[in-house]
């Protein structure tokens, strides 16, 4: 090795640099610890996590792509909302939208690579014929730059800039995707092969055996249901719930020392003073509209015969038409049509932007010309206006004392029920509330999600009575429409109930455990009978089941106890005519069905939704093109040590009992 080393060999000498450097770097991965750490802790920045290039010299010497802690938490509470989640899911959320940003930053990083970046120039002509393009440039013409940020802050609650970067992104991953998938094609077969089987109809009949059916027939012994109590000892050890016994004294402002607090002139103009903002009135305009929408993406035959009929309307209006009846008949705004167009009155900047200025430009009793929005063709009348100004005290007088109302009263209640639970704790429940010229009252065994009698809302009550022990030093709640004092004086702890009186619900659970077994075996009878006698009705007869017949339906349909033909009844569309179907599980019903006839699309059919056939077709193919590609991406990048998640995904929390 010494020999080698003291020759004058460049290229060897070379060779060795690079040996020595890889060790050195080597060395400090190895050495200093979490360098490269995939789990540590919230990073600077509030980083959610970074993504570099695959590989160790992406690690050193790639750009970092951060995706942001904020980012992720507001895609996860957005995506929580639109799905109508429940709150537990947040964690669950934010683990996917996590995933969703890495995989976009991954993306982005592969779009920079292949050198596909968005110029200033390329973004200006996007902005100009895009989508964004009848906001920004109304028949052509720039909005300015006032209503381009306006429109910006209104819409996505962003800067300009961050706006033009995120249009910039789309852009590149847009040219990504159609990089990758540019090469798919759908052959002409295809696209008939799979219209044909889409527009399939079939006409059936089908034997319904129900879950209810089924349990009726089942009628155990008081033997097999005592037996089956004691083997499911367990299932039974709580089944009655904990119960508590209930002492408490209600009052409300009926009830309180002196009377009902009194408002006076000066707390009015006070209060009045203090909350001088919430008694200016924006500029208001009272309009009516008739809109003919234009479905999103439509091609431009469809956007003329929209326009023309909003211009013929218009015509209407001119020559003396009456707009709220031609609004009635012709608008296709479900929300106002039916009240002749009417919309009320409307605050400044709370309609789409073509909307709200031509409103804002109308005197009360004008019409305006034809407009178009992102929904499709517009034409306004303008009913009345209001100009900013502030509302005078004797104009909100009447709303102010209400509101002063309840506050003095929930004060009063509030310090009045905590003197009564002072005393109660001192004398007991019975003295002080005699003392008050009240009454207790004293509830039989109530479970938590009872209902306490007397009270407009006890829920309250019972959550605390339910977390109290027994003899508690007595405590005040809010009843809705007052306040109560309470103690708990006796705690019964679930258990498992007596046999007879629990009899009827133990019968319940026996059926409930026989029946899909039993639901089965009927269905399997019933189909080697069908199929023996070739015949679904004369089998169903025999096993005196009823047998319903559909009409031609698709595969979008619905039917009464087989749900959506997109699920197991979808099996009728891959029979011949004349067959009877295997078994079908229905959820809490089980059915054999026979077609009795099938229509598939004709010749024409075909050809009328051609296109349309091949565009489906060829964006589900790229999507799953683009699908595996950006898996296979994923696998090269985590395994190259690319994602670096400054914290550890949050993983789901279990769902509450019960759900």
């Amino acid at each position: 090795m010494i020999r080698i080393l003291q020759q004058d060999n460049r290229v060897i000498k070379i060779i060795f640099a690079v040996i020595i450097t890889v060790a050195c770097v080597t060395m400090v991965i190895t050495l200093v610890p979490g360098i490269f750490d995939n789990t540590g802790e919230s990073g600077p920045n509030g980083n959610y996590a970074v993504v570099r290039g695959p590989g160790l010299l992406g690690r050193f010497a790639s750009d970092s792509i951060p995706v942001k802690e904020t980012e992720v938490q507001e895609l996860a509470q957005r995506q929580l909302q639109q799905q109508h989640l429940p709150d537990f899911l947040m964690p669950y959320m934010t683990q996917r939208a996590g995933q969703v940003l890495v995989q976009r930053a991954i993306l982005k990083r592969e779009a920079d690579r292949m050198k596909l970046q968005v110029s200033d120039e390329d973004l200006r002509r996007e902005l100009q014929t895009g989508p964004f393009a009848q906001y920004l440039f109304p028949n052509g013409q720039y909005i300015g730059d006032d209503g381009y940020m306006n429109f910006v802050q209104s819409n996505f609650q962003t800067s300009r800039s961050d706006f033009e970067s995120k249009v910039k992104s789309d852009m590149e991953l847009t040219r990504l995707q159609a990089l990758i998938t540019g090469g798919v094609t759908v052959s002409d077969a295809a696209v008939r092969e799979a219209y044909r089987v889409q527009g399939t109809k079939v006409k059936f009949d089908y034997a319904v055996i129900s879950a209810e059916d089924i349990a009726k027939t089942v009628n155990p012994s008081d033997a097999e249901l005592q037996s089956f109590f004691e083997t499911n000892q367990t299932r039974y050890a709580t089944a009655i719930p904990e119960t508590r016994k209930i002492q408490y004294v209600a009052f409300d402002a009926s009830n309180l020392p002196g009377g009902k607090p009194q408002i006076t002139d000066a707390e009015i103009q006070a209060y009045y003073k203090k909350n001088q903002d919430a008694y200016k009135v924006q500029d208001q305009v009272k309009v009516r509209h008739i809109l003919i929408s234009v479905p999103q993406g439509a091609d431009s035959k469809t956007d003329a015969a929209a326009k023309s009929k909003a211009e013929d309307l218009l015509k209407q209006i001119k020559a003396g038409g009456n707009f709220a009846e031609l609004a009635e008949k012709n608008s296709d705004d479900p929300g106002s049509k039916s009240q002749g167009g009417e919309l009320g009155w409307l605050d400044r900047g709370k309609t789409v932007p073509e909307f709200d200025k031509t409103a804002f430009s109308l005197a009360p009793g004008q019409t305006s010309g034809v407009i178009k929005t992102q929904f499709g063709y517009h034409i306004l009348q303008v009913e009345d206006k209001k100009t900013a100004h502030e509302r005078p005290l004797s104009e909100v007088k009447a709303e102010i004392v209400p509101v002063l109302e309840q506050q003095k009263v929930g004060a009063s209640e509030q310090g009045f029920a905590s003197q009564l639970a002072a005393d109660a704790k001192k004398n007991g429940l019975d003295k002080a509330a005699a003392a008050k010229g009240l009454h207790v009252v004293t509830t039989d065994y109530i479970a938590k999600d009872g209902v306490v009698a007397g009270l407009a809302d006890g829920s309250s009550l019972l959550a605390q009575a339910f977390t109290v022990a027994k003899g508690a030093d007595p405590t005040a709640v809010s009843t809705g429409n007052g306040f109560a004092v309470f103690q708990v004086e006796d705690i019964k702890a679930a258990h498992a109930p007596d046999f007879a009186a629990y009899k009827a619900h133990i019968l319940n659970d026996y059926r409930e455990q026989q029946v899909p077994q039993l639901l089965s075996a009927a269905v399997n009878k019933l189909d080697d009978r069908a199929k023996v006698l070739n015949d679904l009705k004369k089998a169903a007869a025999e096993m005196n089941i009823p047998v319903k017949s559909s009409d031609f339906v698709n595969r979008d349909a619905q039917l009464p106890d087989l749900g959506a033909m997109s699920g197991p009844a979808s099996v009728a569309f891959s029979l011949a005519k004349g067959a009877i179907s295997g078994p079908i599980n229905a959820g809490r019903v089980g059915a054999v069905l026979t077609v009795l006839d099938k229509q598939e699309p004709s010749a024409d059919d075909i050809a009328k939704n051609f296109d349309k056939m091949r565009a489906q077709l060829l964006s589900e193919q790229q999507n799953e093109i683009f699908q595996v590609y950006m898996g296979s991406l994923m696998e090269k990048y985590e395994k190259g040590g690319a994602v670096r998640y400054t914290k550890q995904p949050a993983q789901p929390a279990p769902a509450p009992a019960g759900n």
